[in-house]
């Protein structure tokens, strides 16, 4: 069991390799996933080609609170009140989000982002002080990971750092429910 210091120890080393335009593999609140600073243009692509994932498919970003949302999709955060009932992890697809790096945005500029509320992604956004890019660890085509056995020996060797908590445990959370909000502030359900 990982003690209390050791997962602050954890989230230092991969804040800190992040800074630095690193990319990391990490447990998420849904499956493990491959990350890196959402702002870091060289190392959103880096993900891409570790993947072999084609940049027309958008990679959605984890924050920590309604605040660091509110930074990227401005008043369009407000819209969680009204999802915040959900039993599992969501992701909005938001029309417009400012600040992260091109290739994260699909053809029509929108941007699928989740407010984590598990403990680990949530403090690890929270020291990080921006979005995180949270994407299945995996090479692209393949099953994403649910525990860390089943992550591939290629994406742990292209990783900078591969996070030391929950690698013995299997995920049983299933994917997040998407959602879009459009234009209007309508909502479209991608998958329930």
């Amino acid at each position: 069991m990982v003690k209390p210091t050791d997962i602050e120890a954890e989230i230092a080393n991969a804040c800190a390799i992040m800074r630095r335009g690193g990319i990391i593999v990490y447990p998420t609140d849904t499956i493990w996933g491959i990350g890196c600073d959402a702002r870091n243009v060289e190392a959103v692509e880096r993900i891409y080609k570790v993947k072999g994932r084609a940049e027309s498919k958008a990679m959605l970003l984890l924050v920590a609170d309604e605040t660091m949302l509110r930074s990227y999709v401005g008043n369009a955060a407000d819209i969680l009140k009204t999802l915040d009932n959900s039993s599992r992890p969501l992701t909005v697809v938001y029309p417009e989000v400012d600040g992260v790096a091109p290739a994260l945005k699909a053809a029509d500029g929108s941007v699928g982002i989740r407010l984590t509320h598990e403990a680990f992604t949530s403090a690890l956004c929270r020291e990080f002080g921006a979005p995180i890019v949270s994407t299945s660890a995996n090479i692209s085509g393949t099953p994403s990971p649910r525990c860390f056995s089943e992550i591939s020996v290629e994406i742990l060797d292209a990783a900078d750092y591969v996070v030391d908590y929950r690698r013995d445990e299997s995920s049983a959370a299933k994917p997040s429910k998407v959602v879009k909000l459009n234009p209007d502030n309508t909502l479209t359900v991608i998958r329930p």
